[in-house]
């Protein structure tokens, strides 16, 4: 059996047909999970990816938001399983609902552990770029998510009523120690 390869990519060109295909795929599923910014990137793909690599450099942000990365989880460097972002830094808003970490799935690989590893990966790039720990957030009804934030070692720390739902969001930190490879356990 063949191990498939899976990375997150910062979104590129070459992937159009892949995020145009997911894209599709959430809508089908009755998900508009990408509202605003679909038109934009059947329209011009290119300024779509552009888009996104301005919000990495905090361009053009609109109020209230931050610079966030955003990644593609790529299966053998040809489809996109998943997206998801990571945010530089909290506001406020962001500290109770959305954290630093958002992230999706499309829903023909739901519940086969992508969501798991694409969390574990985001975590390695939230390391990298120097943060210590992370809030991650989601619906208290989305008991997928839920479980993948307490695999990837999120502690349950509070619990509120989201501003743009109204539904209960449990917020979650996950702390990231530096890894140390020199270090023998006791």
């Amino acid at each position: 059996m063949r191990r498939e390869t899976l990375e997150l990519v910062k979104p590129v060109v070459t992937f159009r047909a892949a995020m145009l295909s997911m894209i599709d795929e959430y809508k089908a599923a009755g998900e508009d999970l990408y509202q605003g910014v679909v038109d934009l990137a059947w329209r011009d793909f290119s300024a779509y990816v552009r888009q996104l690599e301005e919000m990495d450099q905090g361009i053009g942000l609109l109020p209230g938001w931050v610079p966030q990365t955003t990644y593609w989880m790529v299966r053998d460097n040809t489809f996109i399983i998943g997206t998801t972002r990571l945010r530089h830094h909290l506001t406020a808003a962001l500290r109770r609902e959305g954290g630093h970490i958002g992230y999706t799935i499309r829903p023909s690989e739901r519940g086969k552990g992508y969501g798991t590893r694409q969390l574990a990966l985001t975590l390695q790039k939230a390391r990298e770029f120097g943060l210590k720990r992370v809030l991650v957030t989601c619906d208290v009804d989305n008991v997928a998510s839920a479980r993948v934030i307490e695999k990837n070692g999120g502690a349950l720390s509070s619990r509120g009523i989201s501003a743009i739902s109204g539904k209960c969001v449990s917020r979650y930190w996950i702390e990231l120690p530096e890894d140390n490879p020199c270090q023998i356990p006791d």
